[in-house]
């Protein structure tokens, strides 16, 4: 997965939860940073169903590969 699709994986699992889940933040929001994709997954994880765990453990799993792979070449 590439930062787009990334990108593109957060925004459909914000939108498809957001009533559900993420009810308490602006109508208009994403996050951006991977501190905020993290918090926002968190939500969707202790809030949602069991498919929005485990898009939301998926898109964790693929952040923490990125970043595992960032450090490791430093």
């Amino acid at each position: 997965m590439d930062a787009f699709d990334l990108d593109t994986a957060v925004r459909s699992l914000v939108d498809d939860y957001r009533s559900r889940c993420l009810w308490f933040l602006r109508i208009d929001y994403y996050p951006s940073s991977a501190k905020e994709i993290a918090r926002v997954l968190e939500w969707i994880r202790r809030y949602g169903d069991v498919p929005a765990y485990r898009r939301a453990a998926e898109i964790e799993r693929w952040l923490s590969l990125r970043s595992s792979a960032t450090s490791a070449s430093s």
